[in-house]
């Protein structure tokens, strides 16, 4: 079986892996304050071009956003999301359960625009309706289309114009500052919102994210509301080590070589059924993507390749989901194209 499910269902970079076992029988601190965490801090402080940055080890990306719009909203304010976002479609109600609610927009490819923060703010009346204070969205967005720095800096700017916070979901991140569309630093990125995470999961970490929070206000007690959400891992230091290993070299740094090639596979995948007339779900960028096909060539292709059926049949094609990871060999790739052609030429 040729796995395209997911791009964390492979296990970690050798390099990562190499890092654990070399540091495993040091002895540390705890919960995050310790020296490899301290120093794979500062690894990102300086990539993002902030000193000044809070960084946080979560242990995943569920937490990541469960603990910042708990930690950073009041009990009687909102978050703005798509719905199609993370935090909202995929996390069983757990950022509802802090007792937020999230106003949902209908996104365009993926994508929020600042006209639907000024309708999601419509919705809101007086001291009888949630008071919408936050957005979020995730670059990439889950459909792996990604924004531009023009897009970006536009709600950015909308979020000030109408003092909420702007959070960026980063589970992907990697993959959207290596793609070809790509025209965003890591350094604008970070300017232009309060608060963004580094995905580790998705990209050759066992587990792990790290959480930046560069607005002032967000940075209080934060700790504090990660213990109350679970999330203080007492062997923080297992995702600092990650993190060393990961984004030793910067942006030429193993996190971004395997973005890149991720990227690479999911183009050949898509450039490779484009030519066979394949029409797609959405226009993705990054390491997703989404084509349609028959039912009949579905129940065929799961025969040899492990994916998910991403919506429901209609008009008798199923959009499924290919990803693409670090451990993504083109071979892989290749037999995906070959099968496909194969079944659509029957």
């Amino acid at each position: 079986m040729i796995y395209f499910l997911s791009d964390y269902s492979q296990g970690a970079h050798p390099v990562v892996m190499e890092a654990l076992q070399r540091t495993n029988l040091e002895h540390t601190g705890g919960y995050g304050l310790d020296e490899h965490c301290r120093h794979a801090s500062d690894m990102i402080r300086d990539l993002i071009g902030d000193p000044d940055a809070d960084v946080h080890m979560m242990v995943g990306g569920t937490p990541c956003n469960v603990t910042v719009i708990a930690s950073s909203l009041k009990p009687y304010e909102s978050v703005v999301a798509l719905r199609s976002g993370h935090a909202y479609y995929h996390e069983t109600g757990a950022v509802e359960a802090t007792g937020h609610r999230i106003v949902t927009v209908d996104g365009i490819n993926g994508k929020m625009t600042p006209d639907m923060i000024d309708k999601a703010l419509c919705e809101y009346e007086d001291e009888h309706t949630p008071l919408p204070r936050m957005v979020y969205i995730s670059q990439p967005t889950e459909c792996a289309s990604v924004y531009s720095k023009a897009e970006l800096t536009a709600l950015s700017k909308k979020c000030r114009e109408h003092d909420m916070l702007f959070y960026i979901d980063g589970a992907r991140l990697g993959t959207a500052l290596t793609c070809r569309d790509n025209d965003l630093s890591i350094n604008e990125l970070a300017l232009l919102c309060d608060a963004f995470y580094i995905g580790g999961t998705k990209n050759g970490a066992l587990f792990g994210e790290a959480l930046v929070i560069r607005n002032n206000e967000m940075k209080d007690h934060f700790r504090f509301m990660m213990k109350r959400q679970c999330g203080l891992l007492a062997k923080g230091r297992l995702i600092g080590v990650q993190f060393e290993a990961l984004l030793e070299g910067g942006m030429d740094s193993i996190y971004f070589q395997m973005s890149r090639h991720a990227n690479h596979l999911a183009e050949k995948l898509k450039t490779g059924l484009s030519e066979m007339n394949v029409s797609f779900y959405s226009d993705s960028s990054t390491n997703q993507i989404f084509p349609l096909f028959p039912e009949k060539v579905v129940l065929e292709l799961e025969k040899e390749f492990a994916f998910y059926r991403w919506a429901p049949e209609k008009d008798g094609y199923i959009p499924i989901r290919l990803v693409t990871g670090w451990g993504t060999q083109e071979s892989e790739v290749e037999a995906f194209l070959d099968n496909a052609r194969e079944l659509l030429r029957g």
